[in-house]
């Protein structure tokens, strides 16, 4: 059975994470919610920091939520979110969504948000996702597209950041305009009962500009995703901090505007 075989771009900057920890059930997991039983258990994949993950727990009170991640690292974090709420029905362990070490038909909820952007094999990891999905119980996944993203007022440099991260994103054996390709990967894996949506993140005030504009311009010179921009020769220093320095200055336009797409999955397990 097929390993993970894609490099994660973004890594754990506090850049990063600064991004990850602000994102909620409400704002990153709307489509599944209304689907949500307070007796379920829960798998989420690429759980990371945990805000999410906490944010299920608290709302499947008689059940149980695993939250796994390929990073160890992150886990302590994540352990420590769900501590802080005093959750007891949330645990965290380490996992591959290409083989995850789970019998069949455990989970009444497989949950992936801004995962199959970065696995080798998106259709395997639907795959293993489906098979450890009870029947009658649903696999959610939500992903970003990039290609999608649109901003005002435009800029070169802007222009110039979204070419570089997509090309990153690839050679690291990602694939960044994922939010299209969901549906298409879920029919490929199998599945038959497809709900396909979209939903968006959008930034538009000074307060949100700010602090969007900043954890990109930080991550552009600082994360993991910049040191392998330059390893893997996409980019030099001097190109990064002008990608930088194009973030802060649409931070600061008074009529800037950032959406960001996603595309959203909601597949029913057949109970036959």
């Amino acid at each position: 059975m097929p390993k993970e075989t894609a490099v994660y771009t973004h890594g754990h900057h506090e850049s990063v994470l600064r991004s990850h920890t602000w994102r909620t059930a409400a704002n990153s997991a709307a489509y599944l919610l209304g689907s949500l039983k307070p007796h379920m258990q829960i798998l989420d994949i690429g759980c990371g920091p945990g805000t999410i993950t906490a944010d299920l727990a608290e709302l499947v009170p008689d059940g149980h939520v695993t939250g796994v991640d390929h990073a160890p690292g992150i886990l302590d974090q994540a352990r420590a979110t769900a501590a802080e709420r005093g959750l007891r029905n949330v645990e965290f362990a380490v996992a591959d969504v290409h083989a995850l070490d789970c019998p069949d038909n455990t989970f009444c909820v497989v949950h992936a948000h801004q995962v199959l952007q970065h696995v080798g094999d998106p259709v395997q990891a639907l795959r293993e996702m489906y098979r450890v999905t009870k029947p009658g119980g649903f696999v959610a996944v939500r992903d970003s597209d990039y290609a999608a993203m649109t901003w005002y007022p435009r800029s070169p440099g802007m222009d110039d950041w979204l070419d570089l991260y997509r090309r990153v994103a690839r050679a690291n054996g990602g694939e960044p305009d994922a939010g299209r390709r969901l549906k298409s990967w879920a029919l490929a894996a199998g599945f038959e009962d497809i709900t396909a949506s979209a939903g968006t993140w959008c930034y538009s005030t000074a307060e949100e500009r700010a602090w969007w504009s900043g954890l990109w311009a930080d991550r552009t010179v600082a994360s993991a995703y910049a040191a392998l921009a330059v390893e893997g020769g996409h980019a030099d220093g001097e190109q990064l901090r002008a990608v930088a320095s194009a973030w802060r200055a649409w931070g600061l336009a008074e009529d800037g505007w950032f959406s960001v797409l996603h595309g959203e999955i909601l597949c029913r397990k057949p109970t036959t």
